[in-house]
């Protein structure tokens, strides 16, 4: 019986290693034998999920040949591999990838660090911030109080329930887009939202437009769902959208779907403007492209006099384009597992319809307590304490990055959580493995990107401030060294760091 669950075929596993950027080696700088630089690549790969474990990795000689080396250079970097239990092998069954005992399983996404992690990691995998207090306990309270007739009922409500549906559609009406509450359906957060969209829409093998970079946990969701991305790059620092590339991509490919973030971009922090948004909207039109928008950082403008452009729907009054997507989970807590669909009242019965088979409804209590805030005022009083807070934390985090690594370039958006940076010809990747040595955690550009690209990047999320966001700085520059001498720069550790 074989052990891989998957295979990689020669072509893409080139493509993938041949993203991986380095700095030209210095004077007296060492390069590595061929076959130790191929073994490194295919063991960061496995690392960083990029390919994942157990699956077949080609045959000596196909590699050989997709990577243009000779196979003995192949040969040994599998032995390599193998030695160091990232790659296991029996005769008949080729070899696949591994992970040695007792090293954790690479995620496809950046979770959370565990608390007991986070006395000597800093964290900058996962862009969420504090519950902006005591709204927080304030809105459970309150939904405490409304809880009783809800829990003389059977408490499943696919639609989400009547009274937040109302609300919902009450702010898109006041921001001059007439919404009914039969176009709202309440989810378990963003995610619950854009996955029941891809499977209403989206079968296996169906293309799905993306912008490049995006978010990197939405696009693992639709790989995970068979869908073949299609990527559109976005344009040059905080522009937006390439408008002449997405016009080509929706004829061209004509996708089923098209995924983006309107409003500060995930990760670049881009917003786009009222003329692009009006574009798309055309374009999808005509191209039969539903347009999916996800606007869960619409409400995190930062600075003062920034305009924020009319919603992408405003630019579909017909409601037969544009699904839009919302949550509480970046303006108010990623604990709060709250997100939203607006759609048109066809859409949104079908996908109450197909929840029956997934998760039948999103908890009460929590509904009840975003219905509280909603209601009470207490929403946009929560929202500036975390527009505040956001904003300190990237104005510390944008000085002290400039200050350690003056060669690092990114434009500092004016809302959103994230800032998207070029990493000076060093690979993401590797800073990314070597942050973790040193204790900060960091995802690496291609994590945001469609087969390799970005390796020349890492994004930084505003979860930090003050001295911990010096320390963070810090602790990245110690990572660069490492990265620029290959990982010999000394036995740097990561020190205990109380906030």
């Amino acid at each position: 019986m074989t052990q891989w669950t998957s295979a990689v075929g020669a072509a893409q596993l080139a493509r993938l290693l041949s993203s991986q950027q380095e700095r030209p080696a210095g004077p007296g700088t060492r390069r590595p034998p061929a076959y130790r630089a191929l073994a490194d690549g295919i063991r960061l790969l496995v690392l960083e999920g990029r390919v994942p474990v157990a699956a077949r990795l080609p045959a000596e000689r196909e590699l050989a040949l997709s990577l243009s080396v000779s196979r003995t250079t192949v040969a040994a970097a599998y032995e390599a591999l193998r030695s160091e239990g990232f790659l296991e092998s029996r005769r008949g069954a080729g070899s696949w990838t591994a992970v040695p005992a007792g090293n954790p399983l690479p995620a496809r996404g950046l979770e959370p660090l565990p608390p007991e992690a986070l006395g000597s990691m800093i964290d900058l995998g996962c862009a969420a911030l504090p519950a902006p207090e005591p709204w927080l306990t304030r809105a459970v309270q309150g939904a405490l109080e409304e809880l009783p007739p809800y829990a003389h009922t059977h408490g499943d409500y696919p639609a989400g329930l009547p009274a937040l549906r109302s609300m919902l559609a009450e702010r898109y009406t006041a921001r001059g887009i007439p919404t009914m509450p039969e176009q709202i359906m309440v989810t378990t957060g963003a995610m619950g939202a854009i996955d029941a969209i891809c499977h209403l829409f989206a079968g296996r093998g169906e293309r799905i437009a993306v912008e490049s970079p995006s978010y990197a946990n939405i696009l693992q969701l639709m790989r995970e769902a068979g869908a073949r991305l299609v990527p559109v790059a976005m344009a040059e620092g905080l522009a937006g959208w390439d408008m002449d590339r997405w016009r080509q991509v929706l004829r061209d490919s004509a996708p089923r779907l098209a995924y983006v973030v309107a409003d500060f971009h995930n990760p670049t922090g881009a917003l786009a403007d009222e003329d692009q948004r009006r574009v798309l909207v055309d374009a999808a039109r005509s191209a039969g492209t539903v347009l999916v928008v996800d606007e869960t950082m619409s409400e995190l403008h930062l600075d003062d006099g920034v305009h924020m452009p009319r919603r992408v729907c405003s630019f579909d009054p017909a409601g037969s384009t544009v699904i839009t997507v919302g949550s509480a989970s970046k303006a108010f807590w990623a604990g709060m597992r709250i997100g939203w669909v607006r759609a048109a009242p066809d859409v949104i019965r079908s996908l109450v319809a197909a929840r029956a088979y997934a998760d039948l409804g999103t908890p009460v209590l929590e509904q009840l307590a975003v219905n509280w805030l909603l209601s009470t005022g207490g929403w946009e009083q929560a929202v500036e304490i975390r527009r505040a807070q956001a904003r300190e934390n990237r104005d510390d985090l944008v000085a002290a990055v400039r200050r350690e690594l003056p060669e690092w370039e990114f434009s500092v958006p004016r809302g959103g959580l994230t800032l998207w940076v070029r990493t000076g010809g060093l690979s993401g990747s590797r800073l990314a493995e070597m942050g973790e040595r040193v204790g900060v955690r960091v995802p690496s550009g291609p994590r945001f990107g469609v087969d390799g690209a970005f390796e020349g990047y890492v994004r930084l999320p505003f979860t930090v401030g003050g001295a911990v966001a010096e320390e963070a700085a810090v602790r990245l520059a110690a990572a660069a060294r490492l990265v620029e001498t290959g990982g010999s720069g000394g036995s740097e550790t990561p020190r205990t760091f109380v906030a």
